[in-house]
């Protein structure tokens, strides 16, 4: 779900989505984006809670890899943490809930997009004032999550929640990236060819467009147009060039030998490194 709020419809947002609800109220009780909705109306109206006293660390996004998104497809990023707390607090399912979140801005208080996890994460105890836990943020690109603006580093953070209403929201906690899905393809020809003569080698530089969800081409990029023989396994740069208005790539070689021609992105902050799958030359 996404929330452009502040920090206090976020917090109260998780709060009572996270919060495992004891059996006798379940029937009652909101879930999912249900709950979500229910506990930011709550927080619009201003209602205050008493501060936990638990402190989050040793967070993990991803395995420490960046997030990658495309257009379509949910994206479930796991994240593990540590959650110190005192001893005589009841962290049993039925009084204590925890998760994390990511947020885009300089600081969670300033943040304009928060996206937090759906359920609580499942933790164990490490020792009477320790919990590991795991969790996970699902990033649903088609319910409108991400814009393009989004794209870059996001900071970390984590939020614990009792059944009395106290509740810890902290942020700072580590950065990630979140990233729009990138796309290149190639085109050797003619094929086969014979050797001395000309090979042109096309292709395009695509990445997602969050504001639309489509794909759209990645302008003025350095491609790197990459060769490796038949009988080899490694690529070699032969030119470097760059992606025009519509991210369509296009260059010449000198046929030689037979061998595999592909195209080679090394990535942006805002998008990742990607390959063409090589595409076969056979040269007379």
């Amino acid at each position: 779900m996404r929330i452009r709020a502040t920090v206090a419809a976020v917090t109260g947002a998780l709060a009572l989505s996270a919060l495992a609800v004891p059996a006798a109220q379940a029937a009652d009780a909101p879930s999912g984006e249900q709950a979500f909705s229910s506990a930011t109306a709550e927080a619009a109206t201003g209602t205050t809670a008493s501060t936990l006293d638990v402190t989050f660390s040793n967070v993990k996004v991803n395995s420490g890899k960046n997030i990658v998104v495309g257009t379509t497809n949910m994206v479930s990023v796991p994240v593990t943490f540590t959650v110190t707390h005192a001893a005589d607090l009841d962290t049993g399912s039925d009084n204590f809930a925890t998760g994390p979140l990511i947020y885009h801005g300089s600081s969670l208080d300033a943040a304009d997009n928060v996206l937090i996890s759906d359920a609580p994460a499942t933790c164990t105890a490490a020792s009477t004032t320790v919990l590991t836990c795991k969790g996970v943020i699902n990033v649903r690109p088609a319910d409108g999550d991400l814009f393009n603006s989004d794209a870059g580093t996001w900071g970390v953070g984590a939020l614990a929640v009792t059944s009395d209403d106290a509740e810890k929201t902290q942020g700072g906690l580590g950065t990630t990236k979140v990233q729009r899905y990138s796309k290149l393809t190639v085109n050797a020809g003619p094929e086969p060819v014979t050797k001395g003569k000309t090979i042109t080698v096309t292709g395009k530089l695509s990445r997602a467009n969050w504001d639309d969800n489509k794909y759209h081409g990645y302008t003025n990029q350095s491609v790197k147009l990459q060769f490796r023989k038949k009988d080899s396994s490694t690529y070699t740069t032969v030119k470097t060039i760059k992606s025009n208005s519509t991210g369509e790539l296009k260059t010449t070689v000198t046929a030689s030998t037979d061998g595999y021609f592909r195209y080679s992105f090394a990535g942006t902050t805002t998008t990742p490194a990607v390959n063409a799958t090589g595409d076969f030359v056979d040269v007379k």
